[in-house]
């Protein structure tokens, strides 16, 4: 349990130093990849959505045992990308600077498909004494 405890919050940690700055750079993102950004909603909306995430990551740490149905679903969202970069690497649309946040999502997500399975007994312990 504890491997997801610093999983969960290691993960969050990053995730939130990752995200937070977005909401200062739309601009930035603008003039690093053109055109400028003419809908801005979409792009602090994905900010606001991806920002939510890191909070769930937040409890999963707290309580492994608890959100454990949960881990899952954030395996998905770590994993999210890769369709995206199977489909536009080969086509010359996914720009080199993303691959390394790309592998960090991917190494997050087997950790976290890690964590689920080093959970199962703890869990099933936790269900049966009840």
């Amino acid at each position: 349990m504890k491997f997801a405890r610093y999983l969960f919050g290691l993960a969050s940690a990053y995730g939130l130093l990752v995200t937070l700055p977005l909401f200062f750079s739309e601009q930035r993102f603008g003039i690093d990849y053109p055109p400028p950004i003419t809908h801005a909603e979409y792009f602090y909306s994905f900010a606001a959505v991806t920002l939510v995430w890191q909070l769930l990551f937040i409890a999963v740490a707290v309580r492994p045992l608890r959100y454990r149905v949960v881990i899952p679903f954030c395996i998905l969202e770590k994993l999210g990308l890769l369709p995206a970069f199977i489909i536009m690497f080969p086509q010359g649309r996914f720009p080199l600077l993303w691959i390394p946040l790309m592998l960090i999502d991917f190494a997050f997500g087997a950790a976290f498909a890690a964590a689920f399975f080093k959970t199962r007994e703890m869990a099933t312990k936790e269900s049966t004494a009840r």
